[in-house]
């Protein structure tokens, strides 16, 4: 079997997934053996949502057959054991991404986890006011005149927290633009991310662009301007090794139903000095030391976020996927996916009419390619490939000031993950370039 070496392999060879190991992979799919309008299941919407294994499955459903209890509220034995699974599953996700235990938060998604974080800034200045947090958390506070850099590419979820942090605390928000091949200007970085940011917050891998941000580089920009550095990993944290203490972050974000995991899990990862300051987001149940009438005293992380029931299942079923994923080998799912980001943008460059977003065939991306074809709108093209069993996504996949920027409303993305086979591309590309036949553009 052939092997790569690329800088994720850390100074040794693996093997390359190849189209027989991956159809043995697509065994453990059971929604992907399915006919959809007559042909087989091709699905290319990974970058949404990713499709289950059985073990995932199993494990959800195993914890409800067994163990289905309330965690840290009860004595008795089932109590007991969804505890202890519940927070074996919380020291798994840590160890995928190169956390501490105390360090990973769960969450409903990577949305709720930005936010999050914004909603404790933006109270910082009041708890500091009163004398709570001490002088660290006085130190986090925002107030007009500091400034919030994210960049032109992010998605929503990235930017729309921080436009409501600056408007709570009358910071100034900030963007660091992108070039026409979706890359960062990282000559206006150096100059935008300064002594007044507080905050610098951008994507590890854009869901739009298919490009990898240089995270180490513009971390050590915004720890030499003193910000805090928040990275959405939505993107990279499934398909790539992660290690946020090499990447320097104090902050990173990412969902559980982009990493085979079920929807309604995801993760917030902090540095343990700054969670134990910032003021909780939800308070209630489970996430208190000492309540009386006038006031609560809040536990550490992560138990100081995490008020009332938990996500005790979808945390289980999250540590089968994280385990599922490295059993594989991220690196082998990276090298896999890159190829076959590649094959679908050189594919697509090929067909008269279509334009790719992001960088060109041949350069770094992930598996996956946003294109738009001459004539014929993004939704009547994802309605044509659906026709032909065939799934990605339309519109502006919540980046509309991306696709501003590149002169556009909406696209249609194909996104690729370990379950795809070169078929799967080639499938792919032969339908879109029937498009624009097909609708007579």
């Amino acid at each position: 079997m052939a092997v790569i070496s690329t800088p994720a392999t850390l100074e040794r060879a693996v093997p390359v997934l190849d189209n027989a190991e991956v159809l043995r992979i697509r065994n453990d799919f059971p929604v992907l053996n399915q006919l959809v309008n007559g042909q087989p299941l091709v699905y290319l919407d990974s970058g949404a949502t990713s499709q289950n294994p059985m073990s995932v499955i199993e494990a959800e459903q195993e914890f409800y057959e067994q163990r289905n209890a309330a965690v840290h509220r009860g004595a008795h034995h089932l109590a007991v054991e969804a505890t202890e699974v519940f927070e074996d599953a919380r020291q798994t996700i840590a160890g995928f991404i190169g956390a501490d235990y105390a360090e990973t938060v769960w969450t409903s998604n990577a949305t709720e986890g930005l936010n999050l974080i914004s909603y404790a800034l933006s109270n910082a200045a009041l708890w500091a006011a009163q004398g709570r947090g001490g002088q660290e958390l006085r130190g986090l506070a925002l107030k007009p005149g500091d400034e919030i850099v994210v960049t032109e590419m992010e998605h929503h979820a990235n930017l729309i927290p921080w436009q409501e942090l600056a408007f709570r605390t009358g910071a100034t928000l900030r963007y660091i633009p992108i070039e026409d091949d979706g890359s960062l200007r990282m000559d206006q970085a150096a100059a935008i991310i300064g002594p007044r940011t507080k905050v610098l917050a951008f994507t590890h891998a854009s869901n739009v662009l298919g490009i990898i941000n240089p995270v180490t580089e513009l971390a050590a920009l915004g720890h030499a301007a003193g910000a805090l550095v928040v990275l959405d990993a939505c993107q990279s944290a499934p398909h790539l090794p992660l290690d946020v203490k090499e990447l320097d972050v104090d902050f990173a974000v990412f969902s559980g139903h982009k990493m085979l995991a079920p929807t309604g899990i995801g993760v917030l990862y902090g540095r343990q000095e700054l969670l134990d300051i910032l003021p909780p987001f939800l308070t209630g149940g489970s996430m208190i030391t000492t309540v009386t009438m006038e006031r609560a005293e809040y536990l550490p992380a992560p138990q100081r976020f995490e008020a009332g029931t938990q996500r005790i299942s979808q945390a289980v079923a999250m540590a089968a996927a994280a385990n599922y994923l490295t059993e594989t080998g991220l690196d082998r799912i990276h090298a896999w996916e890159a190829a076959l980001g590649q094959r679908m943008v050189a594919g697509l460059e090929s067909i008269p009419g279509v334009r790719v977003l992001g960088p060109a065939a041949g350069k770094e991306r992930i598996g996956l390619a946003a294109f738009d074809v001459e004539g014929v709108h993004a939704h009547d093209v994802g309605q044509f490939l659906d026709s032909q069993g065939i799934a990605v996504r339309v519109g502006h996949h919540c980046a509309q000031p991306l696709h501003r920027r590149l002169g556009l409303t909406a696209t249609t993305r194909a996104s690729a993950y370990l379950y795809n086979t070169t078929d799967d591309v080639d499938r792919f590309l032969q339908a879109v370039a029937g498009v624009r036949a097909y609708f007579r553009a």
